[in-house]
């Protein structure tokens, strides 16, 4: 069994279900913020870019200029790195993301699983981490904002699944959703305070 390969192949599957989201959509709906705290798809790809380059760079001590506004971010503007400015497109984000799966591949495919490296914005003793921790990290970090995404879209658009053409939901009506959702209403219902 090779380990690497499987780790390589989920963190593969969770990017792409990230990208996916994006198919079809307008440029506007692919920026909008969502939710509360701001939440957009577009950003989500771009956070994941960010978090790729550092993890298996800087990380691995194979650092990337792109990646040093995230590294060394000084909280100037907080959360910039989960929002697409107007002068990023939406081409230019998903590139980005892509140049950063190379970046991170190429890591992979180069260190043995037990290689060590040393994450610089975790807290003293607990910086060190191997390749494979760091794999799984970002698979973690990855699946959850694949989660997030797909809440999102779903906001947006009702589409929701893990993947085009291969949706994990069950094959029902259109309309038995709406029932669906108003028989767990009535039930949330009758815990109000």
């Amino acid at each position: 069994m090779d380990q690497k390969a499987d780790l390589r192949r989920y963190l593969q599957a969770a990017r792409d279900a990230v990208l996916w989201k994006l198919d079809g959509l307008s440029e506007y709906d692919a920026r909008r913020p969502m939710t509360p705290t701001g939440t957009n798809l577009l950003g989500l790809v771009k956070h994941l870019a960010y978090v790729e380059l550092g993890y298996f760079g800087v990380t691995f001590g194979r650092p990337v200029e792109e990646a040093r506004a995230w590294v060394e971010d000084d909280g100037a503007i907080p959360n910039w790195d989960m929002w697409a400015t107007a002068e990023e497109s939406r081409d230019d984000v998903v590139a980005g993301y892509r140049r950063a799966w190379e970046h991170a591949d190429a890591t992979v495919a180069t260190l043995p699983l037990d290689a060590v490296g040393s994450v610089p914005w975790w807290r003293p003793g607990s910086r060190e981490v191997t390749l494979h921790q760091v794999l799984v990290h970002v698979i973690a970090e990855t699946d959850r904002h694949a989660g997030h995404a797909d809440v999102v879209r779903e906001l947006i658009d009702g589409s929701a699944g893990v993947r085009a053409g291969g949706s994990n939901l069950p094959d029902v009506e259109p309309g038995w959703w709406a029932g669906y959702r108003d028989r767990l209403e009535q039930v949330a219902g009758r815990f109000r305070g």
